[in-house]
């Protein structure tokens, strides 16, 4: 089936020739057309450009669906390269002792935190967990997202662990939305093994990893390399046992300190270093002229009440970013990528083009999946979202709080 969407007042995000990233200075660039139209063919975006170029075929062609936008802006969904929408309830009760002043740190310590998710996650059945993700997945959708990365790492057990991988492997095979699975074993160290941390490294180089690539349930593999976390050299033997059983290395690092986690990300080309609130000029010169895409995620910072990166500084130093949500339970309860570009503008004085390019091209790398997603582009997987009617592509970051998303498109259907 066709789908023609004719007379969008602004084609957000257009490529004639794609690109895998942006960077630097050209992240304040956002290329657009006005008054314009775009051609869907079965999944994939077949054509656009300006109203007054479009051939009159397009609209009488049988078998197409026309949509008149009037008024409405058309954006490529976003891609959140980094969740951990796969868990088991909720851990509101950690919010009210965030309120009473406790760090996560010492939240983490009292056996809160991840260690709490990891037993509700044990004690909740495969099917229950997926209806509970399920939910999870349609409502970003209905969000604007057309892509996720979804993360383990709620198990610490390889039985759940695979759980998780599972879980999230019939997602990705009973929802539209693009999902790419990442394993992070590592990210925490079960109460069993307290004070015995290098043997959880060795359970998950040995046991978890192997199983884990039997099953073929992850394409990456993930580290919390940060401080009372996993360290630089236990991160190291981690990734290395991941990128020898065909796992690309993406890492959790410097949130609660400089913990030399994008240094080892650098080293061992990861995909993304994600969080970054500590980042200083050894990390930046790190990242300059790497392959590793720096991924902000402002949500944890905006929840935890915590620094945020130094996003400007991080641009002006040439750095490509993208931006996620961070979607979990205990730090970032949200998978809005709308809100995830206000805190963008508001907190880190990023401009709306810059969000923009954060969410949709740059994440999409972050994701491994750039060249099918991110942009509007011939040959590109049709994934996108049709306004209501606003002012600007600026007003999507400013009215931070509205329901902004009218239609949405995935794989060349209108699936919301």
């Amino acid at each position: 089936m066709k789908i023609l969407i004719r007379d969008i007042k602004k084609l957000v995000q257009v490529e004639d020739e794609p690109k895998q990233m942006v960077a630097g200075a050209d992240m304040a660039c956002l290329p657009c057309i006005d008054n314009a139209f775009l051609l869907i063919d079965g999944d994939k975006i077949a054509d656009f450009g300006p109203m007054d170029k479009m051939p009159a075929s397009y609209e009488t062609a049988k078998g197409t669906m026309v949509i008149e936008a009037h008024g409405r802006m058309v954006f490529p969904s976003f891609c959140d390269s980094h969740t951990h929408l796969v868990y088991a309830g909720s851990r509101e009760i950690e919010y009210i002792d965030k309120i009473r002043g406790l760090s996560y740190e010492e939240i983490a310590k009292r056996g809160g935190g991840i260690l709490n998710s990891a037993k509700l996650l044990h004690e909740t059945s495969e099917e229950e967990l997926y209806l509970q993700a399920l939910q999870r997945v349609n409502e970003i959708i209905a969000l604007g997202t057309g892509a996720v990365e979804i993360k383990s790492g709620y198990g610490l057990t390889v039985e759940d662990e695979l759980k998780m991988l599972r879980v999230i492997a019939r997602l990705k095979e009973t929802t539209p939305i693009t999902i790419k699975a990442t394993f992070l074993g590592a990210h925490a160290v079960p109460a069993e093994y307290k004070g015995r941390q290098g043997e959880y490294v060795d359970h998950i180089i040995n046991e978890m990893i192997p199983m884990v690539a039997a099953y073929d349930l992850a394409d990456y593999i993930d580290v919390f390399c940060d401080k009372g976390f996993f360290t630089e050299e236990e991160t190291e033997r981690m990734l290395m046992a991941g990128i020898k059983h065909g796992m690309r290395a993406k890492i959790h690092a410097n949130e609660l300190d400089y913990s030399g986690g994008i240094q080892v990300g650098v080293k061992y080309n990861a995909l993304s270093v994600d969080h970054l609130e500590f980042t200083g000029d050894d990390e930046i010169k790190a990242l300059k002229d790497s392959e590793t895409m720096p991924t902000l995620l402002p949500g944890a910072a905006f929840f935890l009440g915590m620094v945020y990166p130094p996003a400007r500084k991080m641009m002006e130093a040439g750095l490509p970013l993208a931006m996620a949500s961070d979607f979990n339970p205990g730090s970032s309860p949200s998978g809005d990528m709308k809100f995830v570009m206000s805190l963008g503008c508001i907190m880190m004085k990023m401009l709306p083009e810059e969000v923009i390019n954060a969410v949709t091209i740059n994440s999409a790398y972050a994701m491994g999946i750039s060249d099918t997603h991110g942009s509007i582009a011939r040959g590109k997987v049709a994934n996108v979202f049709i306004t209501k009617k606003i002012p600007s592509f600026e007003f999507m970051p400013y009215a931070y709080t509205t329901k902004l998303v009218e239609t949405v498109i995935l794989n060349g259907e209108v699936v919301a």
